[in-house]
């Protein structure tokens, strides 16, 4: 069985300073195996939720998965867990925002051990009410007026 106290010996980090996460969430025992493993799927589920959160704000509106590109399991995430998902922007196309998700996992909070356990690139597509690709509103048009 593993468990965060066998886990191999993996270098401990932090959170990253000045950036809030998109997403903070603990999965529960129904989110894992037998052996106290959380179900990679649902990572990844997750993934996507933080990662739609900054192309939603760019693209003022509804925004679709239309692939992943690259997705990564670092270290193994476990029942109890405190995960954090910090999702950036790295491009823009006409339609399209490619966003990179990094997780951490906060294991023993009482004395703050802080892993990268999953890092994922996705692309997202802006689409309309007729959910067929839109072009993204200009920078400009997004930032509010006083």
């Amino acid at each position: 069985m593993t468990t965060p106290q066998n886990t191999p010996a993996v270098p401990h980090t932090r959170l990253p300073e000045g950036k809030m996460p998109e997403l903070r969430v603990m999965p529960a025992p129904s989110d894992a195996n037998v052996y106290g493993d959380v179900f990679g799927g649902w990572i990844m589920a997750q993934v996507d939720v933080a990662g739609s959160l900054p192309a939603t704000r760019r693209a003022n509106g509804r925004v679709a998965t239309i692939a992943v590109n690259s997705f990564l399991f670092k270290q193994p995430v476990f029942v109890g867990d405190l995960l954090s998902f910090y999702a950036n922007i790295v491009k823009v196309g006409n339609t399209s925002i490619t966003v990179c998700v990094e997780v951490y996992a906060e294991r023993n909070r009482l004395q703050s051990d802080v892993v990268k356990v999953t890092e994922a690139q996705l692309t997202y597509v802006a689409t309309g009410p007729d959910r067929k690709p839109r072009q993204l509103p200009p920078l400009d048009s997004l930032i509010s007026r006083d």
